[in-house]
Formats: C-alpha cells, sequence, structure tokens
C-alpha cells in the first residue's frame, strides 16, 4: 500500500513538474499573459495554473500585475510576467570579425549588451578567451546581476562539439580541436554551466522563436559571413548530429571546377557565395571585410555593373545550394542571415528563380524564403537561448532553492 502510495505522489510530482515547465517556457516565448490566456494556451485547468503561478511568484521568479479591462462584466484576469532580472543568461558570439557579449533575461529581455570589432587573422584561443572575459567584465550591470546568473551560452563559428564545447574546426580563424567550453568556464570563474554551439544552430533557434520563422517548426537557416553555416530545426528541434557537428552546409561541395576553400576541399558551396566570394568578384580585397560588402551594396544600388554581375553570382549559386537542401529537408521556411540577409534584395529574385527551376515541385510549394529579421544579432539571441533551457525544461529544480512553498510541495 506504502508502495503504491509512494508511485501515486512520484507521478503527481512528474506532472507537477511539467506543467510548471509549460507555463514558463509560454511565457517566455510568447510574452506576459493572463491567468485566462495561460488556461487556453497550456490546456491546464484554471485551479492548477493558480497553484503552479503563486509557486513561481512565491519563489521571487515571476510576478502579477492587475489586468487590463478587456470591456467584460468582472474583475479583470491578473497579468503575469517575469521578474525583471531573476533569471539571467550570459551569452557571447565568436565571429570571424567581431565579438559580443550581452545579459539577457527571461522572456528575451535584454540587460545588457556590448558588440566590438575585432581584427581579421588567426587569433588564438587563449587571445579570444581573454578578449571575451575583458568584454564581460565591462557589461553593465554585471555585479547587480552576478548572482542570477544560471548560465553561459556562446555562440561559435565553427564546428563545436556539444558534449564539451571543443571547437573541433574553425577554419576561417585557424583553430582546430580548441577546449573553447573549459578554457571559458575557468577564465569567467561563475560557477555556472557552460555550453558552446555553432553560431548558425543559434541563429536558426533565435529566429523560430523570436524571429522571421515564428510559428514553423521546419527551417533551415542559411548564415553567412567569412564563412557560411546553416542550422536545421525539425520538428522545432535541432538537428545537430551525433556529436554537433550537422549543418555544415558551407562545406557542401557544389562546383568540383571551383577553387579552394579554407577547409582544404575544392568547390565548397561557401567559395562561390561567401563573403571572399562577393568581394573577389566584384573586384574588391577578398578579405576586406564588412566594411567592403557595404562598399558592394553601394555600389550596386548605384549601378554599377560588376557589383550586380557579382551579387548575381552569388544568387544563381544560392538558389542552386538551396534547391538540393530545399529537396532534402522539406523547410517550411529559409531563413537567410547575416551577410545573406543584407544582399538579400539583389539575390532573392535569384534564388526564386533556380529554386523554380531545379527544386521538386512538392517541397518548392511548401517553402518561402525570408530574410532574417534579428539581424547580426540572432546567435547571440540563440545563445541567451541555450544558456536559458535547463531553466525553461526544469523550472522547479530552481524554485526548491528559492521558495519556502515549492520546497514544501517537493518533499
Amino acid at each position: 500500500m506504502s508502495l503504491g502510495h509512494d508511485l501515486i505522489g512520484q507521478r503527481s510530482e512528474t506532472v507537477r513538474r511539467a506543467n510548471l515547465a509549460a507555463i514558463v517556457r509560454e511565457l517566455h516565448l510568447s510574452g506576459p499573459q493572463s491567468r485566462s490566456e495561460l488556461v487556453a494556451r497550456t490546456g491546464l485547468t484554471r485551479t492548477a495554473i493558480r497553484a503552479l503561478i503563486g509557486e513561481l511568484v512565491a519563489g521571487d521568479l515571476f510576478i502579477e500585475e492587475r489586468g487590463a479591462p478587456v470591456g467584460v462584466p468582472g474583475r479583470p484576469s491578473p497579468l503575469v510576467r517575469p521578474k525583471p532580472g531573476a533569471v539571467v543568461a550570459l551569452a557571447a558570439m565568436i565571429a570571424v570579425d567581431s565579438l559580443a557579449v550581452a545579459l539577457v533575461g527571461i522572456g528575451g529581455t535584454p540587460i545588457a549588451r556590448i558588440r566590438i570589432p575585432r581584427p581579421r587573422g588567426h587569433l588564438s584561443v587563449d587571445d579570444t578567451v581573454a578578449d571575451v572575459r575583458d568584454l564581460v567584465l565591462r557589461l553593465p550591470g554585471l555585479d547587480d546581476h552576478r548572482e542570477e546568473i544560471i548560465g553561459v551560452g556562446v555562440a561559435m563559428a565553427g564546428l563545436v562539439r556539444h558534449s564539451d564545447g571543443t571547437v573541433s574546426s574553425a577554419p576561417n580563424l585557424g583553430w582546430r580541436d580548441a577546449p573553447l567550453g573549459a578554457r571559458l568556464a575557468a577564465a569567467l570563474d561563475l560557477d555556472v554551466p557552460v555550453s558552446v554551439a555553432n553560431e548558425a544552430d543559434l541563429a536558426a533557434m533565435a529566429e523560430l522563436r523570436r524571429g522571421a520563422a515564428r510559428g514553423a517548426d521546419n527551417l533551415l537557416l542559411i548564415w553567412g559571413e567569412v564563412g557560411v553555416g546553416g542550422g536545421i530545426i525539425v520538428d522545432g528541434s535541432a538537428l545537430t548530429g551525433v556529436a554537433g557537428f550537422a549543418g555544415e552546409v558551407g562545406h557542401l561541395p557544389l562546383n568540383p571546377n571551383g577553387v579552394q576553400c579554407g577547409c582544404g576541399s575544392i568547390g565548397c558551396w561557401e567559395t562561390e557565395v561567401g563573403e571572399r566570394a562577393l568581394l573577389r568578384l566584384a573586384g574588391r580585397p577578398a578579405d576586406g571585410g564588412p566594411d567592403e560588402v557595404e562598399a558592394v551594396l553601394w555600389a550596386a544600388r548605384a549601378g554599377d555593373g560588376r557589383a550586380l554581375a557579382a551579387l548575381a553570382h552569388v544568387g544563381r549559386w544560392l538558389g542552386i545550394g538551396l534547391a538540393g537542401l530545399v529537396n532534402l529537408l522539406n523547410p517550411r521556411v529559409v531563413v537567410l542571415g547575416g551577410l545573406f540577409a543584407k544582399t538579400y534584395p539583389f539575390v532573392g529574385s535569384a534564388i526564386e528563380d533556380e529554386l523554380d527551376r531545379l527544386a521538386l515541385r512538392g517541397p518548392r510549394s511548401n517553402v518561402r524564403i525570408a530574410p532574417a529579421v534579428l539581424d547580426i544579432d540572432a546567435p547571440l539571441i540563440g545563445a541567451a537561448e541555450l544558456a536559458l533551457a535547463p531553466f525553461l525544461a526544469d523550472p522547479a529544480a530552481w524554485l526548491v532553492t528559492r521558495s519556502p512553498l515549492a520546497t514544501a510541495a517537493g518533499a
């Protein structure tokens, strides 16, 4: 009999934790809502919503405010929102041309952010870690929120092994088998988990939750900078492969008669559509960086023939590569980020033409092409989501240490 009661208690606690996570995730992704809206969105009863919101408020993680009148009799349902700064992620982005760090709260609320350019070249792992640490220490409000930081998420321009945050390869930085996660954990000394993932994977998650792909559970993001990466979301979950290396679409071998890639192969997709290819074709220094890209775009707007031809080349090869990926993955949305969001006004029609010509009718009819709306911050926002993921999956684990009510319920 006692065993039966124990099993019932375990099941009840499992259900409670799952329901609490559903509420927190809904508020995180969709913003402040009334209790009535949470009932409708989660399918939980009013009694369950009231009790669980009570735990979140008692744990000092969320607050309730007087709801706005909605034109019907009765008291408006209280509005539930995250308490500013109660749970904070530290996010970092390591790109070839820039570094960025940010403090982000539940709901994607930005608290502070710094972005700086970095010199083009093969900067060492140690130098990069030191630069990130120095940038973090400059974040406004860091000392005020240090105790609320629950994790560090890092968006990295390279192949990342998820199990330990090792950068297996970052050709455009000259890194190989770099223990970035461990080095950052030691340098930051925050006593919280440090998680590292590929920048395109994180940008895809950010655009799914807060950008151009909201409402689409199957998407492909193509992120262009010096290199080209891809983030793939299938049924709402990231497709990362066995070790986290999936999505390296920039190294699809598309042109056997092409030029050598930084990875050592010949004719990779990024040699036809990446930043160096665009600048070379436009008659600019191939390693000129963002300023030279802007110069190409200005020239194209002015009608410069060579700039327009370079963009047409990139658009055609983008369409060729995307046609194969659309046939393979059947996404609802293809999001173009980074360099490709900037060039989209010039390359969009060429991409559509190649998709019409090469993609199968079924997957072609399902997909739309859209530029990213989160701009260069997409990987940084995704890094914050990565750091917040354990809290969103099981907020009850945090409540146990913060709320007498939650401690009693979990006993």
